[in-house]
C-alpha cells in the first residue's frame, strides 16, 4: 500500500492506522505456525471506524485487487485465521468493553478478554459455557468467528447455541443487526431495496433450494468449525431464519463483528471429579459407554506426553494453583510423581466431572461410575478438594502453552490439531492414528482434547527451522484428515478452518456443497474484502509458502 493510501485511510479512522515494523512484525504471527506480514494494522476506536475502513477498501478496491481486511480479536488462532497480507483491524486495544448485562445475556465487543467477560457474568451467577480451554488469553471475537467450543461443550454445545444477536459491518460498509427472524420478519426484510434485502433474498433462495442437499451435509459428529454452516440458517418445522447461525464460527470471511450478545446459564454449586487411568486403548470403548449415560459434564483426556510435561514443569502451576509454597505444589503432584518413579505413567488419562446443586446425586454418579468401571481393573483418583479439580484442569488447559513457552529447541506445529470423530469409532481410529505417527518416529506430540465429543487436539513439536521438517507437514496433514474423513468426522471442532484447513473443505464436503459455500461468500462479499483465503479460496501452496522459518 503506497504512502498516500495510507495517509487516507488515517485521515478515514479516528483510531491508529501504525506502518512501523516492530508491530507489522507483531500482527504476522498468532498462536499457529504461519507468518503472514501485513502491510497497515489498525486499531479501530469504534464501529465507525470499522465501517470507515470497509468504505475505504470500496473506493480502492478496483485499482488495487489485494486490499483486503482481517479482524483480530487476541490472536490465539491456532490454524492462521487472523493472519492477512494487507489491513488487519485489531480490535484488543479499544474495541475491548463489557456493554452490560440483560437477564440472562450478556453484550460485548470482539476485543474484550473472556477472562474479563467471565468476572462481570459471575457477579450474576451466570456463565457462557462454550468458553474453550484458551479461556485466560482468548477473546470474545475469535470465540464468536470461530464457534469456539471447550470443557463444557459435552453438556452445553457450543457457541452457535448461545448468539442471540450480532452487529456486523457488511462489505456494502454499513453496519446491521442480525437476529434470529419469525417467516413474516424475513419476508419484510426480502422486500428491503437495499444489499441487506438482497442479502436476505439470495440466501434464503440458496437454501431453500439446496435444503436436503444441506441437511445431508451437516457433520455427523457433536461439533464442527468446518465450513459455513449452511444447514442452520433455515429451521422449517419453526420457520425462522437466522443468519447470526452463519456468522457464528465464519471467521470474519463475511463481514466484521463489532459486538455481540450472548446467552449465558446459571453456575452449579458443587462439582465432583474422577480421574481414569488408562494403560492401553483395549477396553476404551466399554469404559466410553460407562461414563457417557452418567452425563458428565466434561468428559476430557490427555495423553503421557502431556502429562510428563505437567511433572516436569509443576513450578510452573504454583502461581496458576494459589499454593503458598513450592513444598505444597509437589504435594498436589505426589501421585503423579509416584507413577513416574515406578514406571507406571499411563497411555491416556481420562478426566470425568460431574456438576450439580445437591452433591448427593454427584457422589452417587461417582459411586455408580466405579461400580461400571471395576471389571476393567483401572486406577482411578477422585480430586478430594477444589485445588485438586483446579491441578487436573490446569494440566488439560496449559499443556500448549507449556509447550510454546519451554521447549526450546522445537515448537509447537498445530496443523492436525483439531479433528473430530465420533467417540463409538475411537478404539478403532486411535490406533490408526498411531499407526501414521509410527511413520514419523522423531516427530514428538502430545494429546489432549473432549473424550466425550471424540474431538482431539495433537499438537507436533517440530524443529520448523530444518526445511525437512516443514516438508512432513502436507503428507501428515493428509493422511490424518483422510483417516479424519473416513470415518466421517470433521477436520475441525473449535479451531475453525484458516489456512491450514481450508484446502480441504471441498475433499469434506464434496464439489456441490463447497460450491455452495462460495456461492454464499461471492453472494456476501462480491469484492473478496473479508480475510481471504479463509473458508474458500485456500491453497496448500500459500499454506505452505507462509510457515514460519524462524520463532
Amino acid at each position: 500500500m503506497d504512502a498516500e493510501l495510507i495517509n487516507e485511510l488515517k485521515k478515514s479512522v479516528r483510531g491508529e492506522v501504525v506502518t512501523d515494523e516492530e508491530t507489522l512484525a507483531l500482527y504476522s504471527y498468532c498462536a499457529s505456525l504461519f507468518e503472514v506480514k501485513p502491510q497497515v494494522v489498525v486499531f479501530p476506536i469504534d464501529d465507525e471506524d470499522v465501517t470507515s475502513v470497509v468504505k475505504f477498501i470500496n473506493r480502492h478496491k478496483l485499482k488495487n485487487k489485494n486490499l483486503s481486511v482481517t479482524a483480530r480479536a487476541a490472536g490465539t488462532d491456532m490454524g492462521g485465521g487472523p493472519l492477512n497480507e494487507s489491513i488487519i483491524l485489531a480490535f484488543g486495544k479499544h474495541m475491548n468493553k463489557f456493554l452490560g448485562m440483560d437477564g440472562d445475556t450478556a453484550t460485548a465487543q470482539p476485543g474484550l478478554f473472556y477472562r474479563d467477560f467471565e468476572k462481570q457474568t459471575l457477579e450474576h451467577g451466570l456463565l457462557f459455557p462454550s468458553y474453550p480451554a484458551s479461556r485466560e488469553i482468548c477473546a470474545i471475537g475469535g470465540i464468536v468467528n470461530n464457534n469456539s467450543g471447550g470443557e463444557k461443550s459435552l453438556e452445553y454445545g457450543k457457541t452457535e447455541k448461545y448468539i442471540k444477536k450480532m452487529n456486523v459491518v457488511l462489505s456494502d460498509g454499513n453496519e446491521y443487526q442480525l437476529v434470529c427472524l419469525s417467516e413474516k420478519e424475513l419476508q419484510k426484510k426480502i422486500k428491503q431495496n437495499n444489499f441487506e434485502g438482497e442479502i436476505y433474498k439470495k440466501m434464503f433462495k440458496l437454501v431453500k433450494d439446496n435444503y436436503d442437499l444441506l441437511q445431508k451435509a451437516k457433520p455427523n459428529v457433536s461439533k464442527n468449525s468446518a465450513g459455513y454452516y449452511l444447514w442452520n440458517i433455515y429451521d422449517k418445522e419453526k420457520k425462522t431464519f437466522d443468519l447470526t447461525k452463519l456468522f457464528v464460527g465464519a471467521q470474519g470471511t463475511l463481514g466484521i463483528t463489532t459486538k455481540a450478545t450472548l446467552k449465558l446459564v446459571p453456575t452449579k454449586l458443587h462439582a465432583e471429579m474422577m480421574i481414569i487411568f488408562i494403560n492401553n486403548l483395549d477396553h476404551l470403548g466399554d469404559i466410553i459407554n460407562a461414563v457417557a449415560p452418567l452425563k458428565p459434564e466434561s468428559f476430557e483426556t490427555y495423553d503421557d506426553h502431556t502429562l510428563k510435561l505437567a511433572i516436569k514443569f509443576f513450578p510452573e502451576f504454583a502461581k496458576k494453583l494459589g499454593t503458598k509454597s513450592m513444598i505444597e505444589t509437589a504435594w498436589h503432584f505426589l501421585p503423579e510423581f509416584w507413577m513416574t518413579v515406578t514406571g507406571g505413567l499411563p497411555k491416556l488419562i481420562l478426566q470425568v466431572e460431574f456438576t450439580g446443586d445437591k452433591r448427593s446425586e454427584l457422589n452417587e454418579k461417582i459411586k455408580e461410575l466405579h461400580e461400571k468401571l471395576a471389571p476393567f481393573n483401572l486406577k482411578t483418583h477422585i480430586a478430594p478438594n477444589k485445588k485438586s479439580e483446579k491441578k487436573y484442569w490446569l494440566i488439560r488447559r496449559e499443556s500448549f502453552n507449556l509447550l510454546r513457552q519451554k521447549i526450546r529447541d522445537k515448537h509447537t506445529a498445530p496443523f492436525i490439531d483439531d479433528f473430530v470423530v465420533r467417540p463409538e469409532f475411537l478404539p478403532e481410529f486411535l490406533p490408526k492414528l498411531d499407526l501414521i505417527f509410527k511413520k514419523y518416529p522423531k516427530l514428538i506430540y502430545t494429546i489432549a482434547g473432549h473424550m466425550g465429543d471424540g474431538n482431539f487436539h495433537i499438537i507436533p513439536l517440530m524443529n520448523i527451522e530444518d526445511p525437512k521438517q516443514r516438508e512432513i507437514i502436507p503428507d501428515l496433514a493428509k493422511e490424518v484428515f483422510e483417516l479424519v474423513l473416513s470415518y466421517k468426522g470433521t477436520l475441525t471442532g473449535e479451531h475453525n478452518d484458516g489456512i491450514i484447513r481450508t484446502p480441504y473443505l471441498e475433499e469434506m464436503y464434496g464439489k456441490k456443497v463447497y460450491e455452495l459455500f462460495k456461492e454464499t461468500k461471492m453472494i456476501f462479499d462480491p469484492k473478496n474484502i473479508f480475510n481471504p483465503g479463509k473458508k474458500v479460496g485456500g491453497s496448500i501452496k500459500f499454506a505452505m509458502s507462509h510457515i514460519r522459518t524462524k520463532w
